[in-house]
């Protein structure tokens, strides 16, 4: 049996799930306005485990949500993992973020457009066809009445960033799902276990989070 702690961080959402052979068995997680994620981590890893009655050595691998994203969110949820995987010399195994959120909406047509809220009219975004497979690579789009006009297909908005584009994109081929908000460890389960079957990890010393942008500081009023 494989069991994955998965690790998801990098928006509002501070989720945690642990997985068994690719199927979730537990998720835990809190989505708050204020980022828990430092003081909720590490309780939602000791309780998922503990609930599932197994301990650290138990493990096969983590699994951690790479970005685009929050940069003290991924900063936290890509520490955390890395200090699993030194201190039980296990792999470390890199999850894309968008696709995640991707997961987790289920349709028959069209694309799907996972959208992370960045600032402004600013949302991280890459396109998804019903397979999950990636047609077009992650990018830092501005969202005006132009965005996604060379899509001809039903597109299929998930994430907190798609609020941004209901003032702007409301021709008859764009869907709303509003209730699909943050990316979660939930949908990370078959990704990870297909990587971990594929040693496709990342080296836990070299690993950085996928920032897509620079940090940049609040600028002083």
């Amino acid at each position: 049996m494989t069991y994955i702690l998965q690790i998801e961080t990098a928006t509002k959402n501070c989720s945690v799930a642990l997985s068994k052979d690719g199927q979730t068995v537990i998720c835990k997680e809190i989505a708050e306005s204020g980022y828990s994620h430092a003081e909720k981590l590490h309780i939602f890893i000791e309780e998922i485990l503990q609930e599932a009655q197994l301990q650290f050595k138990d493990l096969s691998a983590i699994a951690v949500s790479q970005g685009p994203g929050s940069y003290t969110g991924l900063r936290i949820g890509v520490s955390a993992a890395k200090g699993l995987c030194y201190s039980l010399n296990i792999p470390l195994l890199a999850i894309d973020t968008l696709e995640a959120l991707a997961r987790k909406l289920v349709v028959q047509n069209g694309v799907i457009i996972p959208m992370i809220d960045a600032r402004r009219m600013e949302c991280y975004t890459a396109v998804f066809d019903v397979h999950y497979q990636k047609v077009r690579t992650v990018q830092s789009e501005i969202i005006d009445e132009n965005s996604f006009g060379e899509l001809e297909d039903i597109i299929h908005f998930v994430g907190d960033g798609a609020t941004k584009c209901k003032t702007v994109l409301s021709a008859d081929k764009f869907v709303y799902h509003d209730q699909m908000i943050f990316p979660s460890a939930n949908e990370m389960s078959a990704i990870a276990y297909d990587k971990y079957k594929k040693n496709d990890t990342v080296d836990v010393a070299y690993f950085e989070p996928f920032y897509l942008k620079d940090f940049m500081l609040p600028s002083a009023k």
